[in-house]
This record gives C-alpha cells, structure tokens and sequence, in this order.
C-alpha cells in the first residue's frame, strides 16, 4: 500500500516535459545586424503551424490565423523587433520571414531535438522606396486599432486605413453598424506609429447584404478619411456621396464585380478603384466563382471549370477599370486586403505614393487623390510622363501628334516577365524587360519610351512577374503585378471613346440590376440605376 502511494505521489510531481524544445530567435537587417520587426511563420514538415511569442515585456507578438479553404491559410505572427521564442516538438521545422514588399522574404529549415535552439533570420533589403519618395498604404483593412502598431512595422506598411465603421444591413446607419469595431478608439485624427507610420481610424464600409430582412447582395464602398461619422443608411447612395464630399473624405469602390459596383461610378462618382483588392493573396486564390455570372462575355479572362482562375480575376479588375476610363470616369487606384478578415497579410497589395516633399498622413492622402501612385502585389514600378508626375493632365490641340515620353524603372528580386504600356484600354507596347541585377539584389529593367499619339489618351505601364510559393511539397505558380495611375492627354471636346461592347455590356448589367430590385430594394435605389442607365446609354452612339 505504501509502495503504491509513493508511486503515486511520484506521478503527479510536475516534471518538465521532455517532448518539447524552446526555440530562440530573432529576425534582423541582413545590412546593419539590427533586430528589426517582421512576420513570422513557422510550420512543422506536416504542415502543423506554430506562433512564436516576443522574449521581452516591451516587445509583442500578434498572432494570425485565417482559413478559406484547405489550401487557403493564412497562419504567422508579426513582431515587434525583440527576440521571438516557441516549444516545438522534436522534428523539422520551415521559418519563414517577411517583412513587407522591400526584403526579400528568408526560410530557414532547422531540426529540433529535445535542447533548445537558437536561430537567426536575416531578411534582405532590396528597395527603400521611402528613400526614393514612395509611402505604401492599405485602404481597406479590417484588424482591430490596437493592433496596427505592431503589424504596421512589421510590415513596413505606411498608412493604414481601418474602417472600423461596419454595416451590411441595408438602410441602417454605420453609427449603429452591425459590424462596427473599436467605436471607443474611432477619432478623426492620424495617428503616428512613429515618424512614417500612421493611422487614420475613422472610415466606412457599407456592404450591403441584407435587405428587408432578407439576402440581397447590393455590394461595398468605402468612405475613407471622414471627420464624422455617418448617419445615413444605403441605398440610396446620392446622399453619402454628398455628406462624404462635404467632409472631404474620398469614395473607394472596393470590387468591380459586385452588384451595384456599375452604379456606384457615375452615381456617386467614385475616387478610387481596388486594382488589387481582397481576393488577391499570398496563399492559395480561393473566390474563383466570385458573382462570375455577371461577367462581360466579351471579354477574355482566363477560367477553370469551377471559375476564375487568379489571372483571370486580376486582368477582370484591369478591364472594367479600363472600361470606367474610356467611359470619362477618371477613379485614382489602390489596394486593399481586408486584412482581419480574410486569410492575407496586410499590405500584401499596397499603394505607393510619391511624396516629393516629405511624408504626412494628409500629404499622402493628397498624393493618392491626385493619382501620384502605382499599386503593387510585388514588382516596383517608378514613372515619370514628359518629365513629370503621374496622375496629371496634359491639354493638346485637336488634329496635332504630340509625344508621350515614358521614363522610370520595373524593379523586383525575382526576374520581370514583361512590362506593357495600355493607352485607351488597349496594349500598345511590349517592352522587353533586362532585369539588370544591382548591389542591392534588385533585377532592374529600364523603361524608355516615346509614344506618338494623336488625340485624347489616357496611358499607363503595368508589369508583371511569375512568383513561386511552396504550398506543402508543391510549388505553385502565381503573377505578380504592378500597375501606374494613368496620365491623361485631353483634346478639348473629343474626349476618349469608349468600346462598344464595353458600353453595351454595362447597358445590359444596369437593366437587369433595375430588374432585380424592383420589389426589394427601396424607391431610391431603383432610380439610382435609372441614373446609372441614362449616363451609359447616352456614350453609346459615340462608342467606337
């Protein structure tokens, strides 16, 4: 009996544990050796995911972990630049470590006995943009306040925009939206991280999926930058759009593809178009068959049997922005994430701005109205017309060529697969990228070109590169892309034509969206696509 006691009492002594190891590490600056913040995976030879925590009081580690599918996961922890500890079970492990779009992201495999384990990072800088003028921003974001100075840094990303302000019930206000957060924390004013990092807390989603109590897909807009917060329910829109205007806040249209997407431009006259929105991530594409019904025929998207493949997707966004150009609707882009909500870093599509004069909140929200921007899921893509900015307009007499002169770089650490200059919506120019390697690692192709042209044009460059990411023992091959604002050539009075199917289609998309709310939605929003109607019939007898 006394023997079987003892056995006890020896049983439950808390021993330490044997099957697990402390792993030790930091992530730093392969140039200066200094710790610096970043996101951090670390995955078992499984797939099994593990989150570090930060070693010092004054350090964090925020812990991120989203899935779409059984491929689409999104699993790290972005730190503040401190040490970074885990237990992880004997086995080999893969680390990887990333820090925005300006290192080169580093993977470290390492085998874990039963004795701890100490490991180093060094992550790589290829671009210092902020060097260069250009400050990346996220318009639509989705984590909580609280959270953005750790992530912020560790992604390197500038300016952040969370609309913390949430509704999807249709005519009920964002000051009581159904999926409002941080309402203690929303105040009209930019908040610094630090000298060129900051936050502006006070902006708007309306994404309208209920009506009458009842699903009813309408779609999303953003008010960004606004000084109080909105008291009016959607639809209608005129009356947002007004009170957005008044405190002088910018509209961002979100997707291309929802339901009132088409209405929104003309009606409200948008600002800003998602060029890279929130279906495009690091991991796995997944909303293949995203409201693919409504798609223009009459364009050719590259599709799978079950819908969009993630090029397809992607080149669908260029075109209707493409088609809102040629329509006189002259939206600025950006990027957004969702980053809270889907299973994406944020800022993994960014906008750079180019601020000549030195970083604010209100410069870089200028510079981003002015179209004084190129929007990146990778490649970096400076640009200069005629020896000046993006985003500007230049008047030319009818009848007379004139030159469009075409000066900057596509840089990226991986090779440029090609680099395409688009005027009115159409490639007129491929340029063959050189991929100069520098000092820095960065494979650079120059970008000297003069167009002639000859009446109204608008022109932008994008650039495209084949990206690789291990998803368990596979490699899969994705696109990346960077994509200018465009510059406008304005003849007075022969403005840009628009395509004839381009017209049509939105014609046809406009009437059967009238169809489809009669009954449901409210008077207002009926006659708002009445509007919309009228403003896309009346190009149709011009449209080339």
């Amino acid at each position: 009996m006394f023997r079987l006691a003892l056995l006890l009492f020896v049983c439950l002594i808390p021993f330490p544990s044997l099957s697990a190891a402390v792993l030790k590490g930091k992530v730093v600056d392969a140039s200066t050796g200094k710790i610096i913040p970043a996101r951090l995976s670390i995955h078992s030879a499984t797939g099994t995911a593990y989150f570090a925590e930060s070693v010092a009081k004054a350090g964090s580690a925020i812990k991120y972990d989203k899935q779409r599918s059984p491929t689409s996961i999104e699993q790290h922890v972005t730190l503040s630049a401190h040490e970074f500890q885990v237990d992880l079970p004997p086995g080999e492990y893969r680390i990887s470590a990333f820090r925005g779009k300006e290192y080169i992201p580093a993977v470290e495999k390492i085998r874990v006995k039963d004795q701890s384990v100490e490991v180093t990072v060094s992550l790589k800088r290829w671009a210092n943009m902020a060097n260069q003028g250009w400050y990346s921003g996220d318009t639509h974001v989705h984590r909580l306040v609280k959270e953005l100075p750790n992530v912020m840094l560790a992604e390197d990303l500038n300016v952040a925009l969370p609309l913390t302000n949430w509704v999807s019930i249709s005519d009920q206000p964002p000051s009581r939206g159904n999926l409002n957060t941080d309402q203690d924390a929303v105040k009209a004013a930019a908040v610094y991280v630090d000298p060129t990092h900051v936050y502006y807390p006070l902006n708007t989603e309306y994404e309208i999926t209920q009506v009458n109590n009842k699903r009813h897909v309408l779609g999303a807009v953003f008010v960004l930058n606004q000084k109080e917060v909105l008291k009016m329910g959607a639809p209608p829109v005129t009356p947002i759009a007004k009170a957005a205007r008044k405190q002088g806040a910018l509209l961002d249209l979100d997707k291309h593809s929802w339901p009132w997407s088409l209405m929104l431009v003309p009606v409200m006259d948008v600002d800003l178009f998602e060029l890279s929105n929130n279906h495009i991530w690091r991991t796995n594409f997944h909303f293949k068959n995203f409201i693919v019904q409504t798609r223009p025929t009459h364009l050719d998207f590259e599709m799978e049997e079950d819908g969009f493949t993630e090029n397809g997707w992607m080149h669908y966004g260029f075109e209707m922005y493409y088609s809102m150009l040629n329509c006189g609707f002259r939206m600025r882009p950006t990027a957004g994430t969702a980053s809270g909500v889907h299973p994406v870093p944020l800022g993994f599509g960014r906008v750079y701005v180019n601020l000549p004069d030195g970083f604010s909140y209100e410069k870089w929200m200028s510079g981003l109205d002015a179209g004084r921007s190129f929007v990146s899921t990778g490649p970096m893509l400076t640009l200069k017309v005629n020896q000046s900015h993006l985003g500007k307009t230049y008047q030319k007499p009818a009848g007379a060529e004139y030159v469009c002169h075409l000066e900057g770089a596509a840089r990226y650490w991986k090779p440029i697969s090609r680099i395409e200059v688009v005027v009115n919506g159409d490639v007129i120019e491929t340029i063959k990228p050189t991929n100069q390697r520098g000092a820095d690692s960065a494979l650079t192709s120059a970008i000297d070109l003069k167009l002639k042209l000859k009446g109204s044009a608008w022109v932008i460059v994008r650039c495209f590169s084949k990206d690789q990411r291990f998803i368990s023992a596979d490699q899969v091959e994705r696109m990346r892309f960077a994509h200018t604002a465009p510059v406008y050539f304005d003849v007075p009075g022969q403005p840009v034509r628009p395509k004839r199917a381009a017209v049509q289609y939105l014609i046809r998309r406009l009437e059967e969206e009238i169809v489809r709310n009669k009954g449901v939605s409210n008077a207002g929003c009926v006659n708002e696509y009445r509007q919309a109607l009228e403003t896309y019939q009346r190009l149709l007898p011009t449209a080339r």
